[in-house]
C-alpha cells in the first residue's frame, strides 16, 4: 500500500500541475477583453474535437489496454523482455483498428454533415483534422497502459496531463500573438498535440529499452490466445459503451441545440472544471491497477479489499473537498477573473456533473477490480445498462431542458451504474467500499461548507473567495486528521511534520 500511496500522491501532484496549466489555457479561450480572443464556438470546437477523438480511440484500441492490464503479469513472469510480444500485438491491432475507424469516418461524412451542419458548421469545415488527434490518442492509450504495467504511471501522467497542455499553451500564445494568424491553422496544429505526446512516450520506452518488438508469437500468447480473444471481445464492448456515455453529452449538444458549438463550449468549461475533481482518481487508478492484477493472479482477496476500501475513502475525501471549494466560488470566479458572462450558464451543469463525479470517486476503484478479475465480462453488462439510461435520457432531457439536460442524465445514469457495480462486487466477492468513515466524511464536508458559505455569503471578489476557501480547507483538514478518517492521510501528515521538524 505504501507504494500505491507514494505513486498516487506524486501522480496527483503532477496531474494538478497539468490542470493548473489547463485552467490557464481555458482562461485564454474564454476571457473577455480587447485584442485576439476566441469565440465560444471556437473554444467549443476544441472540446468537440477531443470528444470525437476520444470516441475514435475507444473504437480503435480494440480493448488492447485491458489486454495489457490483465495479462502483463503472465508475460512478465514467463518471458524474457526481448521475447515479450505483447506490445507488438497491442500496437499492431490498435493501428489496424484506427484504419478501420478512418475508413468508416470517411465513408460516413455525409451523416456528420447532416447531423452537425446546421448547429456546428465549424466541425464540418475541419472534419478531417480530427483523425490525427484520434490516432495520436489511440497510440498513446496503448503505450500508457504498457507503461502503467511497468509502474511508470507518474511519467505517463506527466505526458498526458502536463506536456499535452503545454503544447496547447504554446499554440494559444502563438495564436494570440498572431504568429499563427488564422484559427484554421490553429485547429490543424491542435490536431497534432496527441500525436506529439505519443511520440514522446514511445521514444522514452524505446530508448530506455523498456519496450521490445518481435513478430514471433510467444508461448504465452499461444497459451492464452482464446482467453485474450474472449477478454478483448467483451471488454471492447464495455469500453465502447463507457466512452460513448462520457462524450455523448457534448455530441448531443453540438448536434441538437441551436448554436451548438457555442453551447458545447459552455458545457465543455463545466466538464473541464469537473475534471479537476477527478485528478486523484487517475493517480490512484494508475498506481493501483498493476497491484490489483497481481493480487487477482495470486488470489489475494485481502489486498484487493484493502485497496478497494482505501481508494474509496481517499477519493471521497479529496473529491468532496475539491467539489465544494469550486462550487462555493464558481460565480465569483467567473465574474472576478473577467470571463465572458455567458459561461455563468455552466454553474448548475458543474454542480450536477460534480455530484456525479463525487459519487463515482467515492465508490473507489470498482471498475479496475472488475476489469482485472475473472468476471471481466461484467464490464460489458454494466456498460449496456449505463448506455440504456444515458443515451435516451441525454437526448430527451436536452430537448426538454436544453444544455443542463445531459448533466441531469449523467447524474442519474452514473448513480445507477455505480450502484450496480457495488452490489455485484459484494455478491460475488464480498468486497465493499464503504465504512463508517464514509458517513463521517460526508458530514464533515457538509458542515464545513455550511460554515464557510454563510460566514462569507455577502463578501465577493478575491476577498470572499480566499476567505471562504481558507476557512473550508482549515476546518475540513482538521476534521479529517483529528478523526483519523483515512489510514493513508495521517502517515503522510506525520512524514511532513517530521521533515519540517514539527513535534506537536
Amino acid at each position: 500500500m505504501s507504494s500505491i500511496r507514494r505513486q498516487s500522491i506524486i501522480s496527483s501532484f503532477v496531474i494538478y500541475i497539468g490542470f493548473a496549466i489547463g485552467l490557464l489555457n481555458t482562461y485564454f479561450f474564454i476571457r473577455k477583453g480587447s485584442g485576439i480572443t476566441f469565440t465560444e464556438a471556437e473554444y467549443g470546437l476544441t472540446t468537440i474535437f477531443i470528444a470525437i477523438a476520444t470516441m475514435m480511440s475507444a473504437f480503435a484500441t480494440m480493448a488492447m489496454p485491458s489486454y495489457i492490464f490483465k495479462f502483463y503479469p503472465y508475460y512478465n513472469d514467463h518471458l524474457p523482455p526481448r521475447k515479450n510480444d505483447m506490445a507488438t500485438w497491442a500496437l499492431l491491432v490498435s493501428t489496424i483498428g484506427f484504419l478501420l475507424v478512418m475508413i468508416a469516418g470517411f465513408s460516413l461524412k455525409y451523416l456528420v454533415i447532416k447531423k452537425f451542419g446546421t448547429n456546428s458548421p465549424q466541425l464540418i469545415t475541419y472534419y478531417y483534422w480530427i483523425f490525427p488527434l484520434g490516432f495520436g490518442l489511440t497510440i498513446y492509450s496503448v503505450l500508457e497502459a504498457y507503461a502503467w504495467s511497468l509502474h511508470k504511471s507518474v511519467l505517463t501522467n506527466f505526458f498526458r496531463e502536463v506536456q499535452w497542455r503545454l503544447l496547447t499553451t504554446v499554440l494559444i500564445v502563438l495564436y494570440i500573438t498572431q504568429v499563427v494568424n488564422d484559427y484554421g491553422l490553429f485547429i490543424k496544429l491542435f490536431a497534432f498535440t496527441y500525436p506529439g505526446i505519443a511520440i514522446t512516450l514511445f521514444a522514452y520506452l524505446f530508448f530506455t529499452k523498456q519496450i521490445h518488438f518481435t513478430f514471433r508469437v510467444s508461448k504465452v500468447t499461444r497459451r492464452f490466445f482464446k482467453k485474450i480473444l474472449m477478454l478483448c471481445s467483451f471488454v471492447y464492448g464495455g469500453m465502447l459503451i463507457f466512452t460513448i456515455s462520457k462524450v455523448f453529452d457534448t455530441i448531443v449538444i453540438a448536434s441538437l441545440l441551436e448554436d451548438g458549438a457555442a453551447k458545447a463550449g459552455i458545457f465543455g468549461l463545466a466538464t473541464l472544471i469537473t475534471s479537476i475533481i477527478v485528478a486523484p482518481q487517475r493517480g490512484i487508478v494508475s498506481a493501483a491497477i498493476s497491484h490489483l492484477s497481481k493480487a487477482w493472479k495470486d488470489k489475494d482477496r485481502a489486498t484487493i479489499q484493502k485497496i478497494y476500501q482505501r481508494s474509496s475513502i481517499n477519493l471521497l475525501i479529496f473529491a468532496s473537498a475539491i467539489f465544494l471549494l469550486i462550487w462555493m466560488n464558481f460565480t465569483d470566479g467567473i465574474i472576478t477573473f473577467g470571463i465572458k458572462l455567458s459561461y455563468l450558464d455552466g454553474a448548475w451543469i458543474f454542480f450536477l456533473l460534480g455530484i456525479a463525479t463525487v459519487i463515482d470517486m467515492g465508490t473507489g476503484v470498482n471498475a479496475q477490480i472488475i476489469a482485472t478479475s475473472t468476471y471481466w465480462k461484467f464490464e460489458l453488462i454494466s456498460g449496456v445498462v449505463l448506455l440504456l439510461f444515458i443515451l435516451p435520457l441525454s437526448y430527451f432531457l436536452a430537448k426538454e431542458y436544453g444544455i443542463i439536460g445531459p448533466a441531469i442524465a449523467t447524474l442519474i445514469s452514473g448513480t445507477i451504474y455505480n450502484t450496480i457495480r457495488i452490489l455485484f462486487l459484494w455478491k460475488k466477492f464480498k468486497l465493499f467500499p464503504f465504512t463508517i468513515q464514509t458517513v463521517y466524511t460526508i458530514l464533515i464536508a457538509a458542515t464545513c461548507y455550511g460554515i464557510s458559505y454563510f460566514a462569507f455569503r455577502d463578501i465577493h471578489g478575491f476577498t470572499g473567495m480566499i476567505g471562504r476557501s481558507l476557512t473550508f480547507i482549515i476546518l475540513y483538514a482538521l476534521g479529517i486528521i483529528y478523526l483519523k478518517i483515512s489510514p493513508d492521510i495521517n502517515p503522510v501528515v506525520q512524514t511532513i511534520k517530521k521533515r519540517l521538524g514539527i513535534k506537536f
